[in-house]
């Protein structure tokens, strides 16, 4: 006997509804060093929250494991608040800690550090160095102001500024504090420019580089400039000093405006070693000239080159450490994985008048020890990774069994990782400290110095 199909007609599902705002009290910085709460038995990152304060904020994420949150009222507020200096700091991505006291700031960055390597790493160095400070404002040589023509109620707005906190869109600014003085003061002007210029819906972002005697803009645009906007751009490098390039394509489609047969690369000067490195705005160099002084000098000071020792120097760039090396030791090799800045380390090479050092393009998550140029092995070796980390390096320089590795870290959660995997090849952490590269952010920057265990 067949049976009629049956309809379950099915349960209406009830939407949970989830609260606008709250209360609560921050226990701690997370590791992107925004506060950490609980409400309930969720945690709660809340932006612009200090540990120890009482806080009312509204949510802006629900997720599965956590949910996010921004600031409405300080209840309680910690000794270390002050005052930002910016307006923009609310929105603006570029900045997340105006809000806490400079000398708090390296102190809290230490902690994260700390706290990574023995997450992540399973370790604790044996000693913790000072950390490398300078000044907190007006230190920013490398930056990128993003472009854009957005809808509003009155049409089309212009929005000139950098990207607003974990979003893609752009925060509006007037004034930056970080950002070298001689870029910053002219931002007013550059806003102007670009809305006055006739092709402005087809600019992208500005890229901003200051070496130690120029700095330089690079303007990225779609569509090829008028010639009205070509000499609108010009005089204002003119009256400015600032040189001035155009990117209508990728990288190598940069072209100057201003000067047009000019000098057309920056330098910046590392006086201890008798040294200047020249780069072009694109390039990637340390943002901050004081504390990478700093920090090259510590650097070489920790991994103690010997006139008769050979060194190896991954993630090379431009030359930043690689030259510096060269003035102490023997023989320095320098690896890096982008050709135009192994060919800028040898030109630097050569300007300084080197000629025990060697550049060579490799990728570097490939074997090395069969390489040529580390055919001899290396008593020293130092690294200085991108934020994903130097692993497959790491495993590979181990075979090199090199006395002292100083490994130089934009990300402590990756250097943990790796220093982990170092002392399971044999390596000791000695040392460690923090470096205030970007005051005012929650970017950590360290160096840690790795012993071979006898």
């Amino acid at each position: 006997m067949s049976r009629k199909p049956r309809f379950i007609t099915p349960r209406k599902t009830v939407k949970k509804s989830l609260p606008t705002q709250a209360e609560a009290c921050v226990e701690k910085f997370s590791h992107d060093m925004r506060g950490l709460a609980r409400v309930g038995k969720k945690t709660v990152f809340i932006d612009n929250t200090l540990p120890g304060e009482e806080v009312r904020f509204r949510y802006s994420a629900h997720r599965a494991r956590f949910d996010e949150g921004v600031t409405s009222e300080i209840i309680q507020a910690s000794p270390l608040r002050c005052e930002p200096r910016c307006p923009h700091v609310s929105l603006c991505g570029g900045c997340s800690l105006q809000h806490l006291q400079v000398d708090a700031q390296i102190v809290e960055k230490q902690k994260i550090l700390l706290d990574q390597l023995a997450r992540f790493g399973g370790i604790k160095p044996e000693e913790i160095l000072p950390p490398l400070l300078a000044e907190p404002y007006g230190y920013r040589r490398k930056a990128r102001i993003g472009i854009r023509l957005v809808k509003s109620a009155k049409g089309k707005k212009l929005v000139f500024g950098f990207r607003k906190k974990r979003s893609n869109d752009l925060t509006d600014i007037n004034e930056c504090h970080v950002l070298h003085p001689s870029i910053a003061q002219h931002i007013p002007a550059l806003k102007l420019l670009v809305a006055e210029s006739e092709g402005r819906a087809h600019f992208s972002q500005l890229e901003v580089a200051v070496g130690d005697d120029m700095a330089a803009l690079v303007l990225r645009h779609l569509q090829p400039l008028s010639e009205g906007d070509r000499q609108r751009w010009q005089d204002f490098a003119k009256s400015s000093g600032i040189h001035m390039y155009i990117q209508p394509g990728d990288a190598a489609s940069i072209q100057p405006l201003w000067p047009e047969n000019g000098e057309n690369s920056l330098s910046y000067r590392l006086p201890e070693f008798d040294l200047s490195l020249h780069f072009q705005p694109m390039d990637f160099f340390q943002v901050n000239f004081e504390v990478n002084r700093q920090m090259v000098s510590r650097t070489v000071q920790l991994l103690d080159p010997q006139p008769g020792e050979r060194v190896l120097d991954l993630f090379c760039g431009l030359g930043n450490f690689t030259l510096p090396l060269a003035r102490r030791a023997g023989e320095v090799i320098g690896i890096e994985g982008l050709g135009a800045l192994t060919q800028r380390g040898k030109d630097n090479a050569e300007l300084n008048g080197l000629n025990n050092v060697r550049f060579h393009t490799a990728d570097l998550n490939e074997e090395m020890v069969k390489k040529a140029w580390a055919s001899d092995g290396f008593d020293k070796i130092l690294l200085d990774p991108p934020r994903d980390g130097a692993l497959q390096a790491v495993r590979g320089i181990a075979r090199f069994k090199a006395q002292k590795i100083v490994y130089v870290s934009c990300n402590p959660a990756t250097l943990a990782r790796d220093a982990g995997e170092l002392t399971q090849l044999g390596y000791r952490l000695k040392q460690a400290c923090v470096m205030d590269m970007f005051p005012q952010t929650a970017h950590v920057e360290s160096m840690a110095v790795f012993e071979l265990d006898s």
